[in-house]
């Protein structure tokens, strides 16, 4: 999926249909002279559905279908004859779709499992015939109810990427290189910031035809919580990642405190995220030989005691195997 096509916000416009109204028909058959009423029901409106479909990825195929609209009931006939529901629509969403109310803000719910289906706007009720309304005082009623009208309102569908593994770091800290080289995946890769503008996924193949997936999330910069940067848009993509791995360069100038960064921009957006696993990887390593390798080691040790790291180098293959397989004990402990 190109850059351009993956879609993770959109506003659209649903209306439910409205009921059918009931019938006043009044029974009318040879030999039979008073045949009293036999208005039937309206058939209700029909409703609008959303659908989990995890063979989704994002909400471009709905970045043009701005108005959905179900149908409405058809009204009730002589004979008891119940109106037709009306035709029900059906919106497929990827998994980690939330649904929000546009007016408030309000969060609805949210698409999590396969074929999941919940009703984002209800049809309104048919009306009652006038059969209903018989009674010893009134034998002859002229009258039925309306149907009710439908349900009418304006949605955010906002997605959230569920992967196992997110990798969170400063722009062109190598996240989107360790991607391609760890999975199939064909990521944008350039010598300047922000090159990710999108959250890219891929599979990483495992042992025995074991696989997890991992999510490369664009570059975080100090102030990202309040929106400097890409800001929101892409820091709630990592809520939904089990594992956090914090990508930094080995030639940063002070490694614990650009971690301590990234640590405080995702904390500060959801104070959640602190409770994730974390995995510190110190990239770009084919640079160090192993006497400055060894003296990095008691640094980091000192600086990070109750994080565990890991050296590697995507470009010379270094440390991916390792690397995979604390990921793989990390996400099934």
């Amino acid at each position: 999926m190109t850059e351009g096509n993956f879609v993770d916000y959109v506003k659209i416009y649903v209306s439910s249909g409205k009921g059918g109204k009931g019938s006043t028909h009044l029974h009318r058959e040879k030999f039979i002279e008073k045949g009293g009423p036999d208005g039937g029901d309206g058939g209700r409106g029909g409703h609008v559905y959303l659908v989990g479909n995890k063979g989704l990825w994002t909400l471009f195929h709905l970045k043009f279908a701005r108005h959905i609209k179900a149908g409405h009931g058809g009204d009730g006939g002589g004979d008891r004859s119940t109106g037709a529901d009306g035709e029900d629509k059906f919106i497929e969403v990827p998994l980690g779709t939330v649904v929000k109310d546009k007016e408030t803000g309000e969060t609805l719910f949210e698409i999590t499992e396969d074929g999941e289906k919940r009703i984002l706007s209800k049809g309104g009720k048919g009306g009652l015939g006038n059969w209903h309304f018989r009674s010893s005082t009134n034998q002859t009623p002229r009258y039925a109810q309306p149907g009710l009208p439908g349900v009418e309102m304006d949605v955010i569908l906002e997605l959230k990427v569920l992967a196992d593994v997110g990798l969170v770091g400063f722009p062109n800290a190598g996240k989107s290189t360790l991607l391609s080289v760890l999975t199939s995946a064909k990521p944008k890769i350039a010598d300047y910031p922000f090159t990710t503008l999108k959250p890219n996924l891929g599979i990483v193949a495992y042992r025995d035809f074991q696989s997890f997936v991992i999510a490369d999330i664009p570059g975080i910069i100090e102030g990202a919580a309040e929106g400097k940067g890409l800001g929101h848009y892409f820091l709630r993509h990592i809520e939904r990642n089990s594992t956090l791995l914090f990508l930094v360069p080995v030639d940063t100038p002070d490694i614990k405190g650009e971690y301590d960064i990234l640590v405080n921009e995702l904390t500060k957006y959801n104070p959640e995220m602190l409770d994730k696993e974390r995995l510190l990887v110190i990239s770009k390593c084919d640079m160090l030989d192993d006497e400055l390798k060894a003296e990095l080691k008691l640094e980091l040790d000192v600086a990070f005691k109750d994080v565990p790291y890991m050296f590697i180098s995507s470009v010379a293959q270094q440390g991916l195997t390792d690397l995979k397989d604390k990921l793989w004990k990390m996400l099934n402990d």
